[in-house]
């Protein structure tokens, strides 16, 4: 006996096998309206916005555009016209400016128009790009076309000293007023001017000393420069002060003298002095009469290289950047202005034009000292490794020359990297003005 399939009809007359659902009863379903797009403002984002205690703008309902106006667009993508600028919906908004309705709140969080919570300002971070200079002087250590990466170098003598202690100074003065105070006095009381004819054969003599070594230090440190023994670079140890010689190459930031526009060089220098007559204005405050003084300076250095005479090893120098710079190199004259030719070429009314400086009725003489691309040079300084890169660097103390009594000369100290050059430069090319 075969059992019997149920089956039902549907609505549709169409039957079935099976028996046919039970209706159940379905969950009412909620009514929602069309959340408008807030454009990632935080005060129209509803309970986001009140976590932050944020106020939330209660704005009415914008009516829709009837169909009749003719600047009415259909679709989701639709631009602010400039009937309306403050309108933040739709997702193609524009802003005057980067970022422009960002908002500052209070604590440590920034919210951002994307919606976004960060730990700081906009301006931080790396996503954001680099930061734009401020407006303000330039730098001493930065110079136009070069940035910071070059050191300027003063007028000086690069930190050129006299290494004599300050007590024995004091105690030297001391001892000449003494002398001449008791001098005067037995001069005065004991009609004896014995006294002051020794405080004046003692004094007399050291007065000389000073000047001739005010006179001739810098022949004296020349001459300890080129009698310092050359080094090995490959057994040089770290920290070891040196004095290397050999030909040098450009680093990264090669430069350029101002006047003769001579390229790839690892020094530069263009001094501008001025003859001081009677009744004449100073080129500078310490300008005597009758005299040259310095009126303008532009003296630089940058990084480079230099391969040893001796290993052929090849050092990185570290002479930009700021760093201590003590160079002796010889400049050359290049303009000559003198009272019987006083007919100046364009181009050096150019040069100093482009630096606001006059040249009605005066003396002058341009001179111009440059190393360039494969000089030998000198280089006096300390070595530093690191990562496998040999560098010599400026060292951390002045160095001492000790006093040379054969030349009677005191002895002298001289801060920074010592930078020498004898073929370069060292004559005088007069250019034709």
């Amino acid at each position: 006996m075969g059992s019997r399939i149920p089956s039902h009809q549907l609505s549709n007359g169409l039957y079935v096998s099976g028996r046919p659902e039970q209706h159940k009863e379905r969950a009412p379903t909620m009514s929602s309206k069309a959340v408008p797009y807030t454009g990632g403002d935080v005060k129209k984002s509803g309970e986001l916005g009140k976590m932050f205690d944020i106020p939330v703008l209660d704005k009415a309902p914008v009516p829709r555009p009837s169909n009749s106006n003719p600047n009415s667009n259909s679709g989701p993508n639709r631009t602010p016209t400039s009937s309306n600028p403050n309108s933040s919906s739709g997702p193609l908004r524009k802003s005057s400016g980067p970022l422009s309705s960002s908002r500052q709140h209070s604590g440590s969080l920034s919210l951002q128009p994307t919606g976004l919570i960060t730990s700081g300002p906009i301006s931080s971070g790396p996503l954001n790009g680099p930061r734009r200079p401020k407006s303000g002087p330039i730098e001493p250590n930065k110079v136009a076309g070069y940035g910071a990466s070059i050191t300027s170098l003063d007028a000086g003598d690069g930190g050129l000293r006299f290494k004599v202690p300050k007590l024995v100074v004091w105690v030297i003065v001391a001892v000449f007023m003494v002398a001449l105070v008791v001098g005067v006095f037995m001069l005065v009381t004991v009609r004896k001017p014995i006294i002051l004819f020794v405080v004046a054969g003692f004094s007399v003599p050291g007065i000389v000393m000073l000047g001739w070594n005010f006179a001739w230090r810098r022949k004296g440190l020349m001459g300890f420069i080129a009698g310092y023994p050359d080094a090995e670079l490959r057994g040089a140890k770290n920290g070891q002060y040196v004095k290397v010689t050999g030909v040098v190459t450009c680093g990264s930031i090669p430069l350029e003298t101002s006047y003769q526009r001579i390229p790839r060089c690892i020094y530069i220098s263009t001094e501008l002095y001025e003859y001081r007559g009677l009744g004449d204005k100073p080129a500078n405050s310490h300008h005597r009469c009758f005299s040259w003084g310095l009126m303008h300076l532009e003296r630089h250095a940058a990084d480079f290289y230099i391969s040893d005479f001796q290993t052929g090893l090849r050092a990185l120098v570290k002479a930009g950047y700021g760093a201590k710079v003590a160079s002796f190199v010889k400049p050359s004259t290049v303009v000559d202005v003198t009272k019987e030719n006083r007919e100046v070429s364009p181009t050096f009314l150019h040069w100093l034009a482009e630096r606001n400086l006059s040249s009605d009725d005066r003396v002058m003489r341009l001179k111009e000292g440059y190393i360039k691309e494969g000089s030998t040079v000198s280089v006096m300084g300390m070595v530093q490794r690191h990562d496998n890169v040999l560098m010599i660097i400026p060292s951390s103390e002045p160095i001492s020359t000790g006093c040379q009594w054969k030349s009677c000369l005191l002895s002298t100290t001289i801060d920074g990297l010592v930078l020498t050059c004898d073929e370069c430069s060292s004559g005088d090319v007069i250019i034709p003005v």
